[in-house]
């Protein structure tokens, strides 16, 4: 009998092939950048197109698993995301690159609903936080995995070789799921039938909140996508300047659980909020302007992941039981549109300023607007409690 903790792992690789997908791109984007005749921006684009699908997807996510069951969904987002790398492998041909990353997005899209939820089924009541710091560290290792090894792979056998070494792994990832998940065996509740409503104020709060969250990975993002590339301005090797830049990344699932752990005994999760992101702030801002590499990346490292747990309960002071669905559909539009939108335009930043540098100050900038969005938050948050106490 599979237990929760083997379910656990077989969603952690899952997760962790989106994360290696999403993140191929970037790791060897100047080699990838030449075969495609394509410059910064261009490049940007193939890496924000992974999350377009997002913007219509994240509401009716969970409409979509009830319907056809979260196993079979899931399976079909892998299914999904392979045939989108394969599309990517197939051809150089800029419009097979924008379908690839189209359609292996829209898988992605699939897995990030659902198995979130699938999370929840299993661990309710039962070890949940514990579970699910476990789970969200997927994605940094994930990106730190490919940071290392694919321009690796692709100094020794090219470009080729990096997209099927990610079909490889979404394979491994398909056939766990395939074979290994099962739902729990008690039964979890479905959702209401009747539609809650959402009152204007705990909209505005969502949307505050999903703009914490999105401008929060905006600033993460900037790091893992467009620094490697800048140390490769500096006459670092793509290897070499991926593996560094990974560093953030191996010591962000230690600074994601330490900063859970902080904000469930803080006296204020608001507070650390708003010094972590602005430490974080301060510190992609020193990497641009050419501070000491490894130690800054070391500091980035033990610092961006403690502002994610305050961010992620800022939702639940919102939504109550009945519009928790509708809620989070909200949150991750916000997420999805902004993460469509920032890589583009951090590369058009670095071509404007021909320093690929500059897409991390986008990022900066970002996490220092986290502080005045979380103000708008409270306001708003202060309204629904005057106008529908029952919600909160």
């Amino acid at each position: 009998m599979r237990g929760r903790w083997t379910i656990l792992a077989v969603l952690f690789v899952a997760r962790t092939a989106m994360a290696v997908q999403f993140q191929s791109i970037a790791a060897i984007a100047p080699e990838l950048g030449k075969a495609l005749n394509a410059d910064l921006a261009d490049i940007g684009v193939l890496i924000g197109l992974y999350f377009a699908p997002g913007i219509a997807l994240a509401f009716p996510g969970g409409a979509i698993g009830r319907r056809f069951g979260d196993k079979a969904t899931v399976l079909a987002g892998l299914f999904m995301m392979l045939a989108g790398e394969a599309l990517l492998c197939s051809s150089s041909s800029w419009s097979v690159q924008i379908a690839g990353r189209l359609i292996a997005g829209t898988g992605g899209v699939l897995l990030n609903v659902l198995m979130t939820k699938m999370m929840v089924d299993w661990f309710a009541g039962r070890q949940i936080a514990t579970a699910m710091a476990i789970f969200i560290n997927s994605w940094p290792l994930g990106i730190a995995l490919t940071l290392v090894a694919l321009p690796l792979i692709q100094a020794g056998f090219g470009i080729a070789s990096t997209q099927i070494a990610v079909m490889a792994l979404i394979g491994a990832a398909l056939a766990l799921v395939g074979f290994c998940y099962r739902p729990p065996g008690h039964s979890v509740a479905p959702a209401s039938a009747q539609a809650a409503r959402l009152g204007p104020p705990a909209v505005w709060a969502v949307l505050l909140a999903g703009a914490i969250w999105a401008l929060y990975n905006v600033g993460f993002a900037m790091i893992f996508s467009f620094a490697p590339s800048m140390l490769v301005e500096r006459g670092w090797s793509t290897a070499a300047a991926g593996s560094e830049v990974s560093i953030v990344l191996w010591l962000t699932a230690l600074s994601v659980a330490l900063g859970g752990y902080l904000a469930d005994r803080a006296g204020s999760r608001n507070a650390l909020l708003v010094a972590s992101s602005l430490a974080f702030a301060a510190l992609i801002a020193l990497l641009w302007r050419g501070s000491p590499v490894p130690p800054t990346l070391v500091a980035l490292g033990l610092v961006c992941g403690l502002p994610a747990g305050s961010i992620m309960s800022l939702p639940a002071r919102v939504l109550a039981p009945a519009t928790r669905a509708l809620g989070m559909g909200l949150f991750y539009m916000v997420y999805y549109a902004t993460m469509l939108i920032a890589p583009w335009l951090g590369g058009r930043l670095a071509l404007w300023t021909g320093s690929a540098g500059a897409a991390l100050g986008l990022g900066s900038a970002a996490l220092m607007a986290c502080p005045i969005l979380l103000w708008g938050f409270e306001r708003w948050l202060l309204v629904q409690a005057r106008t529908a106490p029952q919600a909160i």
